[in-house]
């Protein structure tokens, strides 16, 4: 793989070009890395609204029927419903890892097989979390592309 960055003056806003061969997964992936950057979701903590990077986001959980965003050291709070919040990431490299919760897979640090089928998971931050049989091949799917 090849960069090329060009500096104009002129320009306005920052413009991609992918110049490929092929538009295969791993074209998908860098063009849903880059819409990660530019991706932003709002979280609430201590009353206050936080505007959050969806790239800085580990994971997101829902606990007696609340939602929230687990960042490196913070959770913030959503009103948003998890299955809406899966819409909205469905072109990242975010994936449905159980009934309650998604999983960033650029945060994920280590897998393990784990019992009947499972997978564990350690985050960036050291955090294990467990990737139901049900979505596991969702995971094992995505590392046949990397």
């Amino acid at each position: 793989m090849k960069i090329h960055i060009n500096e104009k003056n002129c320009l306005h806003d920052i413009e991609i070009i992918i110049n490929c061969k092929k538009n295969d997964e791993k074209v998908l992936k860098i063009v849903s890395m880059l819409n990660m950057l530019d991706m932003k979701l709002t979280g609430i903590k201590n009353n206050q609204t936080y505007i959050l990077d969806v790239s800085k986001i580990l994971y997101i959980d829902t606990v007696d029927r609340r939602t929230f965003f687990y960042t490196e050291d913070e959770v913030y709070e959503t009103s948003l419903k998890l299955y809406e919040l899966e819409e909205q990431l469905k072109s990242s490299d975010f994936f449905r890892a159980g009934k309650s919760i998604i999983i960033n897979f650029n945060q994920i640090k280590s897998l393990k097989p784990d019992i009947d089928g499972r997978i564990s998971v350690t985050m960036n931050n050291d955090e294990k979390l467990v990737v139901s049989r049900q979505y596991a091949s969702v995971i094992k799917n995505k590392l046949e592309v990397i």
